[in-house]
């Protein structure tokens, strides 16, 4: 006589970059082994592997690629199933920025945490005149790529190749060019012809881009002084 299967439970949330609607369910055993495998390790490009992995295998709706979403879609999804999956309620050691020394725990509710949108973040960025260049998020791939090479270190060129894989489009009133449609030299090669403006413009799309974050107040035991902190990326609330 076979096992009886083990019934799931399933919620629903919407995925903040496309404002899609989707299910999922919570991680089980098999899953949890893949991120403590990977917690274990202490590699920053392995955690994030597992919880790409992990997302992808919790989404139950059809059609949702998860190696094309944004990072912080990523990471939003991610706390949410972790919430389903082992309690809303996490404890992270907060350090206290008065001495830049002192950690306090503290407890986070992660039904709390939103991805937040800074109101002067644009995914268009004028070049002239005529021509707009229009940007997409990172992936958790090109995060991992580009956040995690030997070494630590990001070149000029892993930076120009996160900006081409960025590009969605480029389009004027008469004609748009779609970066799918062309080469990696023909989007360097384009990014190369820039203005500095242009280029700080596109640093602009990148600082200002929607993040997970979190502002929590907490008292410094030592010196008895509260201050505001602000925890940002998955990192600061992984436990």
């Amino acid at each position: 006589m076979p096992l009886p299967t083990i019934t799931t439970p399933t919620y629903e949330l919407e995925i903040p970059s496309i404002k899609k609607k989707i299910k999922y369910r919570p991680f089980l055993v098999k899953e949890e082994k893949i991120l403590i495998i990977a917690m274990e390790s202490d590699d920053p490009s392995q955690i994030a592997t597992a919880v790409k992995d992990v997302v992808s295998n919790c989404i139950l709706t059809k059609g949702i690629k998860v190696e094309e979403l944004a990072t912080f879609d990523i990471e939003y999804l991610f706390l949410n199933i972790r919430g389903k999956s082992v309690g809303e309620e996490v404890e992270v050691l907060v350090t206290c920025p008065d001495d830049n020394t002192t950690q306090v725990p503290q407890v986070i509710n992660l039904d709390d945490i939103q991805v937040q949108v800074d109101p002067k973040h644009s995914k268009d960025i004028k070049i002239d005149d005529t021509l707009t260049l229009r940007m997409k998020y990172p992936s958790m791939e090109e995060f991992i790529k580009n956040n995690f090479s030997i070494g630590g270190d990001i070149s000029i060129d892993d930076t120009f190749d996160l900006i081409s894989s960025c590009v969605e489009q480029i389009y004027s009133e008469e004609e748009s060019w779609s970066a799918a449609d062309c080469t990696k030299k023909e989007l360097n090669d384009f990014l190369e012809q820039l203005s500095s403006k242009n280029f700080k413009q596109i640093e602009k799309f990148f600082d200002t881009m929607p993040k997970l974050s979190h502002k929590i107040k907490v008292r410094n035991p030592n010196t008895d002084v509260e201050s505001e902190v602000l925890l940002e990326g998955l990192s600061s609330f992984f436990a």
